[in-house]
């Protein structure tokens, strides 16, 4: 059994081995010998690989984003006729079992978790020091939680796998329960909690890595998300919130803007992020790109303002309608007749076929000269998020009074009113989801937000609202893949498929 778990191991090395230098240099190396046994530079390279998959199209550097067109946030735009015509499909709640996109965004997680079980199976008798295990094994569990997290999230229960596959046995694995998934996500978080460092505690060589912080702010979102049925857990979500404010973190000394700059990597703000290089080492468009997507996709199209400027992720008329005057958010986050300049440049409407575009992300040409030297990263999970889940917890257990605080101090750095102490419990409720939808707009959260709130309720409703027709309880799941269907005779299909 340890010469199988051993070979696997060195197996991984040599085909997906990520740099152990430097965190933050993803270059990857191949020249490792499969005779050497485990060491500290052996399992932090492996536990660096076990990042890579977020990197992708397939999750934060396009598909993700990409939940916020489905979620009614923006359209698809781009160049037209096929272009981008799977995520059109999507967000039209139209797609088939063959989707593009949902096969995309259904294969990087497996590679993610397969390269963690390989961490969490083989370094609890590895003869390592512990500091390293305990940080790599805190960091395979936060990653195998986030990436089952994804997956539940988009799919409803999907195969349970915790070990390294063994090369020879059948592939042939049956779906878990939801419940079960997320009983895995919770066992795993609690675990990485126990074992991880606060992010104060890494070196600027090692910032990015998951960190206790992270590790409590995705419970607070797990928690967040199955409370309408398990109303103990609001409980919960607010005590994980007070222990990752006890940690230092202050959104008063902290910028909206910096956390999309290109310059204030892993800021103050920043509990955890999807981290780019820039490297032009790899293709743009291969798995191991080091170039963030953001602002090539997202510049507005034959703007020529940034490097790149594909056109993708055009915000609606509905979408901007829900500005309160006065929000210094806005133009920050969408380009608009009349808004400030970018790099010098006044914005065209004519750009856009909705007459906005995202500003949020864009790099101007210094920043990135060309259409594949972005090294903007991805925040996943920032400290504004932890204040709404507290506020949105509170007001849910009926301390509404209470609630207020954590949302205003959200709402003042926004330059917006404070929400007065007698607002209703309901009248909150509706403010917290405004507040989420404009905080966070294009960053990913607001579709898992909207099929959360009772149970799913909340995004028919909304859908439904803005001319989503086709939307259906069924269709707020994406299709399994009918490649996986084919190659899995124990898989079976979402309903509504």
């Amino acid at each position: 059994m340890k010469n199988r778990i051993l070979n696997t191991i060195f197996v991984a090395a040599l085909l997906m081995l990520a740099s152990c230098q430097d965190f933050l240099d993803k270059s990857p190396s191949y020249a490792v010998d499969p005779s050497t046994t485990m060491t500290d530079s052996m399992a932090m390279a492996l536990t660096n690989a076990c990042y890579k998959p977020l990197q992708s199209s397939n999750l934060y550097n396009m598909r993700l984003w990409c939940t916020d067109i489905i979620a009614g946030n923006s359209v698809v735009g781009a160049g037209g006729g096929t272009d981008g015509l799977e995520t059109v499909q999507a967000s039209n709640f139209i797609t088939h079992t063959d989707s593009e996109y949902a096969l995309y965004v259904w294969r990087s997680p497996w590679v993610g978790i397969g390269r963690c079980n390989i961490i969490l199976t083989s370094l609890p008798n590895a003869n390592i020091s512990e500091s390293v295990k305990n940080r790599s094994m805190g960091e395979a569990y936060f990653l195998r939680a986030h990436y089952y997290y994804i997956l539940v999230r988009l799919f409803g229960g999907v195969p349970l796998r915790l070990e390294p596959y063994e090369p020879g046995t059948s592939t042939s694995i049956a779906r878990s329960t939801k419940e079960e998934v997320y009983a895995q996500i919770i066992s795993d978080l609690q675990n990485a909690i126990a074992l991880l460092p606060a992010k104060s505690e890494y070196g600027d060589k090692d910032l990015g890595r998951a960190c206790k912080d992270a590790a409590l702010t995705q419970l607070a979102d797990v928690y967040l998300t199955l409370a309408p049925n398990n109303k103990e857990y609001y409980n919960e979500v607010v005590s994980l919130c007070n222990q990752i404010e006890a940690l230092g973190y202050d959104l008063t000394q902290c910028s909206f803007a910096d956390n999309f700059n290109g310059k204030d990597k892993n800021g103050p703000e920043s509990i955890f992020e999807v981290q780019y290089s820039g490297s032009t080492d790899y293709d743009f468009w291969a798995t191991d790109n080091q170039s963030s997507w953001l602002s090539t996709f997202m510049g507005p199209r034959n703007s020529n303002i940034v490097a790149g400027g594909y056109g993708w992720n055009l915000p609606t008329d509905e979408f901007m309608s829900q500005w309160e005057a006065g929000d210094k958010r806005k133009d920050i986050t969408v380009l608009y007749d009349g808004c400030p300049k970018f790099d010098g440049n006044a914005y065209k409407s004519s750009w856009s076929n909705t007459g906005y575009n995202v500003r949020k992300f864009l790099m101007t040409k210094n920043q990135s000269a060309e259409y594949n030297t972005s090294d903007e990263n991805f925040v996943v999970y920032r400290y504004a998020q932890v204040l709404l889940m507290k506020a949105e917890a509170l007001n849910e257990m009926g301390s509404t009074t209470e609630a207020v605080k954590p949302i205003n101090i959200v709402r003042e750095r926004a330059g917006l009113g404070d929400i007065p102490n007698t607002v209703t419990q309901s009248e909150l409720r509706n403010m917290i989801i405004h507040e989420n939808r404009m905080e966070f707009a294009f960053e990913g959260h607001r579709w898992f937000d909207m099929i959360r709130i009772n149970n799913g309720e909340y995004a028919l409703s909304f859908l439904k609202s803005i001319g989503k027709s086709n939307v259906t309880a069924e269709r707020l799941l994406l299709p399994i893949p009918q490649t996986e269907i084919d190659s899995n005779p124990l898989m079976t299909q979402n309903p509504g498929y």
